[in-house]
């Protein structure tokens, strides 16, 4: 089962990884363009890259952008086979594997493809039209560049803009909307919102490796759709007064010393050191705006063909979980990466 087929072998050194492409001429034309190279963005240039098309990829950050600023020891929900892209097996000894695998992973998949990957490089703006499109970029020392392409796929995801409270003090350095590693939060005062899967796992791991941790979340209770074995963890601990929380609450200004908390009960203030805010994230919609994708419903659904998921923009396609608006929940690697095999066939049946 862990064997690669035939005609997909890896590297025979798994430790010498090949260059990514990224030779092309600067003025080459490409047949697609991938914004993001997530393993969504890295599978739609797979898929077009087997069918045929040239194509190459631009992010703001590296392969996996995402994926690298998840919590360093976080372990995936779902098993491997349910992350492979490119018909490329991905083998762990794990039944759910971890994030450094995940990112090993894709690094190897991308190496055998010779993806060309352009890395750090932000899109400002795209101009043109269907089949001649110019996208605009800034790369990490404010230069700037122009790549061409007759396709593009927008595969921008999520993870990078967080839902703010725009409350006083959420611009202090104290406040993280990203859990990373439980060990500098030793011995500390920390206030963790929200009361979904990351703000459960974010305090779980926090009161573990010794943090005073308290729960703040506006609903009635933790969400009952919190993943099975983590739900009575974090309401045990609860329960036992471990990790204290403010349920029916909202955190409304931020000091560099305290948290100050509307309760059922009236105003709480908490001593405090630093404050997670787990309230989610959402797509980049201003870009894809600036792109002209339209979108529909309070949800922020971009107007897209289910079939070729080409957006209103001809010649502009989507894929990964920018498809579902303000839904995250919807898409996530699992079926985003099937989104490259339609994008390739579409272009089959227009660049053909």
């Amino acid at each position: 089962m862990n064997d690669y087929p035939a005609d997909a072998l890896p590297p025979e050194d798994p430790h010498t990884i090949p260059e990514l492409d990224g030779k092309s001429a600067p003025d080459s034309v490409f047949d697609l363009l991938v914004v993001g190279a997530g393993p969504t963005g890295l599978a739609c240039a797979i898929e077009a890259q087997k069918s045929g098309f040239s194509a190459a990829l631009v992010d703001k950050g590296c392969v996996c952008n995402s994926l690298y600023h998840y919590p360093s020891h976080m372990t995936f929900f779902t098993t491997s086979e349910l992350l492979e892209i490119g018909d490329i097996p991905f083998p762990s000894p794990n039944a759910k594997p971890s994030r450094n695998e995940a990112l090993e992973y894709y690094r190897q998949v991308a190496a055998f493809y010779k993806l060309d990957v352009r890395q750090y490089q932000r899109v400002e703006c795209v101009t043109g039209a269907d089949g001649a499109f110019d996208v605009h970029t800034i790369d990490r020392f404010d230069r700037s560049g122009v790549l061409h392409a007759r396709k593009l796929a927008i595969s921008t995801g999520y993870y990078d803009l967080a839902n703010l409270m725009h409350i006083p003090g959420e611009e202090l350095s104290k406040v993280n909307h990203y859990y990373d590693d439980p060990h500098p939060y030793f011995g500390l005062d920390i206030v963790v919102i929200g009361g979904k899967n990351s703000a459960a796992i974010s305090a779980l791991e926090l009161w573990r490796h010794g943090a005073r941790v308290t729960l703040v979340y506006r609903g009635d209770g933790v969400q009952p759709h919190v993943k099975y074995w983590i739900k009575p963890d974090i309401e045990n601990r609860i329960k036992n007064g471990e990790i204290k929380a403010y349920f029916h609450s909202n955190v409304v200004e931020i000091t560099p010393d305290a948290v100050i908390l509307e309760t059922p009960d009236g105003q709480v203030t908490l001593k405090n050191d630093f404050v997670f805010a787990m309230t989610g994230y959402h797509p980049d919609f201003a870009l894809l705006e600036n792109f002209g994708v339209e979108f529909s419903g309070p949800d922020k659904l971009p107007v897209c063909d289910p079939r070729t998921l080409e957006s209103n923009v001809p010649g502009i396609y989507l894929a990964g979980v920018i498809v579902a608006g303000s839904r995250t929940n919807e898409i996530f690697i699992e079926n985003g990466r099937f989104h490259g095999r339609q994008i390739a066939q579409a272009l089959t049946s227009k660049l053909r």
